[in-house]
This record gives structure tokens, sequence and C-alpha cells, in this order.
């Protein structure tokens, strides 16, 4: 594939990945190094022209990782500002199927490195197909997060995508399925992990400090309905058709897209979804949880009858896990559900943690400290430091596909358990709910075609 836009030098590669060679690899001969037989590794690395040599500040081009940002609205836009800020990540691609969401964060990226080498394009398969893009950063709507996440796995590509991982439970299997297959690096952005008083939290309670563990609640924000709609023509800026891509097709109009998208079902999960994979996810990683699930999962919500926001706007769900611990999920102060996530011990004592929040009972648990012996969390030095330092050194990041996916689950299975109306049975091991059809088909989402995973 022919990309005239963007002014090119050409740097060969002198030696095969099977030959003896005893000097040291750079950071781009490693990580075709990993990547997995079948995808291939380029005999090419594609850099731009302007970027070599020109700043002694940065690292040189074959040290830096380049990146394609499909997905550069809101999020997409300030996981941008982050890698921007990295001095050895290079963004060379934008994509967006809003012409001007791509138009603008191409200038973005311009201004920032001064030059004009940055590519736009409104189709991820042209990002994903470029031999010399190391990785994506995939900030798109929930119903697209699969098709391009495998997508990009299967080229060899390390992904940062944002959470919940997946639209729906088993799009989530098939994405972390994809990424151990290839040998991929993945960082979900449920950037708390990399922060200090979350991870502080959970290693007082993965230590002991509040005993054993009976009651864990999380508490998420509240939803809210759609009022009267205008349906109309998408703007021309908009490809609307590929934005509702593998979804099924309905009207367009302004409290559809965007931002909005988040509180309808046939593309998000309303607050549930977009919440669990934070505190949903810090409630999991104070327990040990990052590879399981619950058993039994039974709720009720307030889903809207009118309008297009369909998502739950109100929520309670209770997920027993083995062992008889209960996790308790509600929306803003439901059920007493505070914001966050608290973990009670059976004599009482707890820790919560929040955004700017943390508190223990008793109060000098806040001051407790985890010995050389015991339990301690990795020390995050930032989110998307961290994926870009994983994607060097190939090891696991803080926010994995697979732990990804099980904090995912926990909304997935209380979604499912509120919109048939009855306790479900989770085997987490293999992933089957216990004899119901009807909510075994609510794990899948039907794409429109000739989308698939």
């Amino acid at each position: 594939m022919s990309y005239s836009g963007l002014p090119l030098a050409w740097t060969r590669t002198h030696r095969r990945h099977n030959m003896p060679d005893k000097r040291p690899l750079n950071r781009r001969e490693f990580i075709q190094s990993a990547t997995v037989a079948g995808v291939g590794a380029s005999l090419f690395t594609i850099v731009p022209a302007s970027a070599l040599g020109r700043d002694n500040k940065r690292p040189a081009p074959s040290n830096r990782i380049t990146l394609g940002c499909i997905g550069v609205g809101g999020q997409g836009n300030s996981n941008l500002g982050a890698f921007l800020n990295e001095p050895d990540c290079h963004v060379i691609a934008v994509c967006d199927v809003d012409k001007n969401h791509a138009r603008d964060t191409k200038k973005r990226v311009d201004g920032h490195y001064a030059n004009t080498d940055c590519t736009e394009y409104a189709d991820f398969r042209e990002v994903i197909a470029r031999k010399d893009i190391d990785a994506i950063s995939l900030c798109t709507p929930d119903h697209w997060h699969a098709v391009p996440a495998v997508l990009a796995a299967s080229s060899g590509k390390d992904i940062f995508g944002e959470k919940p991982i997946s639209h729906c439970l088993m799009e989530g299997r098939a994405m972390a399925d994809a990424v151990k297959k290839h040998g991929r690096i993945w960082q979900t952005g449920s950037w708390q992990r990399s922060v200090e008083n979350f991870r502080q939290g959970c290693e007082l309670v993965r230590n002991g400090r509040i005993g054993k563990v009976v009651r864990i609640e999380v508490g998420l924000p509240t939803g809210s309905p759609c009022g009267p709609v205008q349906f109309k023509d998408p703007p021309p800026e908009l490809d609307y058709n590929f934005w509702v891509g593998p979804s099924r097709m309905l009207p367009y109009c302004d409290q559809r897209t965007h931002w909005n998208w988040r509180w309808q079902l046939d593309y998000g999960g309303g607050q549930l979804m977009d919440w669990i994979g934070h505190h949903g996810d810090i409630a999991h990683w104070g327990m040990g949880w990052d590879n399981t699930g619950p058993v039994e999962v039974e709720g009720t919500g307030q889903y809207p009858d009118t309008g297009i926001w369909d998502a739950a706007t109100t929520y309670y769900f209770v997920a027993k896990y083995r062992g008889g611990v209960e996790m308790h999920v509600a929306n803003g102060g439901n059920k007493g559900v505070r914001s966050g996530t608290k973990w009670i011990g059976a004599d009482g004592r707890w820790v919560w943690v929040d955004r700017g929040g943390f508190d223990a009972n008793p109060k000098s648990l806040l001051t407790e400290v985890i010995g050389p012996d015991e339990i301690q969390l990795f020390r995050s030095p930032g989110h998307h430091r961290n994926f870009l330092d994983c994607v060097k050194s190939r090891q696991t990041t803080i926010a994995p596909a697979e732990t990804a996916h099980r904090s995912a689950s926990i909304g997935h299975l209380g979604q499912t358990a509120m919109l048939v109306g009855r306790k479900i049975r989770w085997n987490p091991d293999t992933e089957t709910i216990l004899d119901d059809p009807g909510a075994t088909r609510l794990l899948t989402t039907p794409m429109r075609a000739p989308w698939h995973v």
C-alpha cells in the first residue's frame, strides 16, 4: 500500500531475525523480532524524514515507538496528549470517521512536532496495515473495540485500548485470546491502577489489614434519560455508516454519536459499563481476582422506555464469588453504596478508595507500612508510560487484556441479570451461564455484515 502523502526516509534492516547477531537489538528490532511468525516483521523501517536527528533530546528514531491513534474524539485526544509528552513515542497517524476530528488532531500532532509528517485516515484498516507503526491507541465507541483490536493484534501491533475492553462479554474473550495468541502487549485505560491511593488501598486489603473480606461495594455514576430528538441526515464530515459499523443501523440524530453513544445499548452500556473498568477493576485488584469472576449475579435496573438513550439510569446488582464474598454494584448512593471501591472485613474494618479519596476504619490503617516481605503491588510510572515500557521490554502491563476482560465481565453479567430479570449462575472457568439459554444469548452481540471477529 502506498502512503504518498507522508515524506519518508527508508532505512534498511541488514540482518534477518533468524541470523546470528551479537550486537544489542535496538527498540524497533526487538519489537520486530517479537512479532509472531505469519504476521511478519518488515524488512524496512519507515521513519519520517523530519524526525531523523532533529531533536537531540529525543531518542534516535530507531528507538522510538511509532504510534497510530484510532478514534481521536474526547478521550482519544486525551490519550494522544499523554503519548505526545513521552519523548520515545512518535505519533505518525491519526484516524477518525469524523473528518473534523481527524483534521484537527493531525494539526495538533504536526504542531507538536513542528512538521507535517502525521497522516490522517478515515479507515482504521489503513492504519493497521502500515508496517512502520508499532502500536495502536484505540479509543473508539465500545461497539468498535473488538474488530480493530483483533485485527491489530493479528497484524503484530501492540495496543493501548480504552475501557471497558468490550461491548459484550464474548467479544472481550475474543480480544484477550487474540492478544495472547499473537504475543501482543495490551494496556487498558483503567488508569486508576497507576494512581498511588488505589494501589495503597489494594495493598492493605491484599495483606490482610481488614481481615477476611466478606463484602465489597462498588459505587458508580447515575445515568440519565434523553428527551425528544430530531432525526435527520448525518453531517457531511461524519461517515455515519462506518460509525455504526458492526452495530445495527439506526436513524441519525445529534444525540446518537460521539460522547452520547455511551447511553445506548447498541453502542455502549451506560454509566455501568463506562465505569466498571475503573472501580470494579480496583475491586478485583484488591482481591487478587484478575483472572476470575463471580459465580452468581442478581439485580435490578431501571431502563428508560422512551427516547433513544436506553441504558440503565439506576441499577443495583450483587455478584457472589467463590468463598461467599459479595460484590454490591450500584449507581450513586443506591442502597447506600458509596462512590468508589470499599472492601469490608468480617469484624467491621474497611478500606475505601475513590478519585482523590482514601479512608479506612480504623484510621490507623491509612499510615500502615507494607513490609518488604508482604505483597507489594507494582508501582506504575504512569499508565501510558507503563505501556511504552512494556512495548520495549515485552513484559506484562499493569492492566493487561485478560485482566480487563475479567473486570468488564462484572458489568456484562450484571447487565445480563438485570435485563432478563433473574439470577444467573456463571462458571468463570468455562465462561458459561448455566442452564439459561435466554441469558446466554445476551453474552454476544450480533454484528452487521461484513464485520466479524
